[in-house]
């Protein structure tokens, strides 16, 4: 016998139907589920994986963690898988690859849809859409607003503590040309005094959206070897996705980041005391005081004090997104999130010019989707 890449262990299936009256796309994919997970011998609990399709009628964005949340999964590798017809075969070999890449052990791959005669002019039936939008929780300003207030509840944090992180990234962003805040310097003083957008978070402590792109180019470590440049390895990855709506959060003060760098930290054999970088997503200052605490640099509730002891630039003990993350930066939509990325390959290949960390061999990237919601952490070193 040939070896074996994989191996597909349950299916599930649902009688064409020419129309589904009252059935919504995810009650669909629920049940079709069910019946693999079923077939295969496992519970529900014992799924870590989940390829979907782009689109389930009822959310046209964060698929994976929609259904996700919908089927009580809080899978550790989640992807949408969109290849039209081939998306079904296509997410065959890509489960394969990630149970190879000890990411996960067991994948539940699903495409389904509904059919009705006269679709229904907005989605229903989606608990962001039932819980969360209806009591104003619209957008994610408000609902990373929430996280912050639950923060400094729990743990007495200040509104000083979160705009030093937005002030430490102004600082980086001016040793950017590229960053849109480059020439714009903010301190402490002047992110609290821009306005409040939803309280307690400021203008100033909230991504400003541009335009913009980014790549990265991967190959083997044995093909890096003949290509010019230095190349920077993948030594560690980490995944988790716990929910979609803020309302079906497990928990305000931590998210799914903790379990993601976690494992990111075991795969690659390493601790986040011994980054060179820390490239953290910012979307909002509250993503970067949580992401510090669930990574261990600090213990939870005590990142304010934490920033207070460190100097986060360049030539600072804990360099903190040398580019100016996306709060200096800005956030050119989803290649927001690769800038950490980008700027991590910069640093550990020693071409950051001005902003250059000295020394840099290992980098922490995070990447955040939704509310706090979908968790990616890399760890990458230098060659």
């Amino acid at each position: 016998m040939r070896r074996s890449n994989g191996a597909i262990a349950g299916i599930g299936e649902l009688k064409p139907q020419r129309l589904t009256a009252g059935v919504t796309t995810l009650e669909m994919i629920a049940e079709v589920s069910r019946l693999a997970v079923l077939d295969a011998g496992l519970e529900p609990g014992e799924i870590d994986g989940l390829l979907v399709g782009p689109q389930v009628g009822e959310t046209p964005q964060h698929v994976p963690a929609t259904i996700a949340e919908y089927l009580g999964l809080m899978p550790t590798m989640a992807n949408v898988v969109d290849l039209g017809g081939a998306s079904g075969a296509g997410m065959v070999w890509r489960a394969a690859a990630a149970i190879q890449a000890g990411m996960c052990e067991a994948v539940l791959c699903v495409l389904a849809n509904n059919r009705e005669e006269v679709p229904p002019r907005s989605p229903n039936r989606n608990p962001i859409r039932e819980f969360d939008v209806p009591f104003g929780a619209s957008g994610a300003n408000i609902s990373y607003a929430l996280l912050m207030q639950a923060h400094m509840a729990r743990y007495g944090s200040k509104a000083e503590d979160f705009a030093a992180i937005a002030a430490a990234a102004r600082a980086n962003a001016q040793l950017n040309p590229d960053a849109i805040f480059h020439g714009k310097p903010a301190g402490v003083e002047a992110v609290l005094a821009s306005p409040m957008i939803a309280s307690p978070l400021h203008l100033l402590e909230i991504v400003m959206p541009v335009a913009g792109g980014e790549a990265v180019v991967v190959v083997s470590a044995e093909r890096a070897r003949s290509l010019p440049r230095s190349p920077v390895h993948l030594l560690g990855a980490g995944e988790k996705v716990t929910h979609r709506a803020v309302s079906q959060a497990p928990c305000l003060t931590s998210g799914p980041l903790k379990s993601a760098m976690a494992r990111a930290f075991a795969q690659s054999g390493t601790t986040a005391g011994e980054m060179s970088l820390l490239s953290l997503y910012d979307c909002y200052t509250i993503m970067v005081a949580t992401t510090i605490e669930d990574a261990g640099i600090c213990a939870p509730g005590q990142f304010g004090s934490w920033l207070r002891d460190h100097d986060l630039s360049h030539q600072g003990d804990k360099p903190l997104n040398t580019h100016g993350g996306q709060l200096g930066f800005g956030q050119p939509d989803l290649a927001g999130g690769m800038t950490h990325v980008v700027e991590a390959v910069r640093q550990l290949r020693g071409e950051a010019g001005a902003r250059q960390i000295e020394n840099a061999r290992l980098a922490l990237v995070t990447g955040n989707g939704a509310t706090m919601s979908e968790a990616t952490a890399l760890v990458l070193g230098a060659s």
